[in-house]
């Protein structure tokens, strides 16, 4: 299954209507999707379900175009999601269940705009590798300095304060035409949903850093005909 039959997969699993907004769901590598709490149930019978684990669907809805625009530059769940790739489990609640992940490759955001507002006939699913995301966000280098001896030792367990300075870390860098992650997104929020068209140069240089960050596969379908549109 490549790219764009895994986005096509989450369209028309979306058109099933079995998606509810602030639910995280997982994609198997027979292509089934099931809902987070389904995998953690299955997981108690069948630990190697999590073998199976290919990608995570994020689903949401908004009635900001920024987030439409750029789904990503929130910079969450690529860590959480890299650490259970690589062998980690984090302490007491993730939401990535309670082993690792070895063979998660693709994280999927599904958003939907709010019925009401401009765009609620759209539905963006943007797609990236999370090797080649996590990369660009230097979590390797990140992890390393963060987790120091647990990267050498079979205590794959970590401790949420350890979470959140790799999170922190990813968060601070200047990663987007020289602004952090929250300051990129503060000024495409500005751009688009305040309507501030003076900043256009500064977005289009945080676009094309997005672009060479997350290397997004992106498509934007229309709920009416289900046809992929520019916007």
């Amino acid at each position: 299954m490549d790219e764009y039959q895994i986005l096509e997969r989450v369209k028309d699993w979306y058109r099933t209507g079995s998606l509810e907004e602030d639910h995280d769901y997982f994609l198997l590598n027979d292509t089934t999707i099931i809902s987070d709490e389904s995998y953690k149930y299955s997981r108690l019978n069948n630990p190697s379900i999590s073998k199976q684990v290919i990608g995570e669907v994020v689903y949401d809805i908004t009635d900001y175009e920024s987030i439409l625009e750029f789904p990503l530059l929130q910079c969450d769940f690529i860590p959480y999601a890299f650490l259970h790739k690589k062998g980690y489990v984090i302490r007491l609640y993730s939401a990535f269940g309670p082993g690792s992940l070895p063979n998660l490759k693709y994280i999927i955001y599904c958003i939907r705009g709010i019925t009401g507002y401009e765009f609620k006939d759209r539905l963006v699913i943007e797609l990236v590798d999370l090797d080649v995301a996590a990369n660009n966000l230097n979590l390797p280098k990140i992890m390393s300095s963060v987790l120091g001896s647990k990267l050498l030792t079979g205590n794959n367990m970590i401790e949420v304060d350890e979470v959140d300075k790799i999170d922190e870390q990813v968060r601070s860098q200047k990663l987007f035409a020289g602004h952090t992650c929250k300051d990129a997104y503060n000024i495409v929020y500005q751009y688009f949903d305040e309507n501030k068209r003076e900043l256009l140069k500064e977005v289009l240089k945080i676009s094309e850093a997005y672009e060479r960050v997350f290397r997004p596969r992106r498509v934007v379908y229309d709920t009416k005909t289900w046809q992929p549109v520019l916007v």
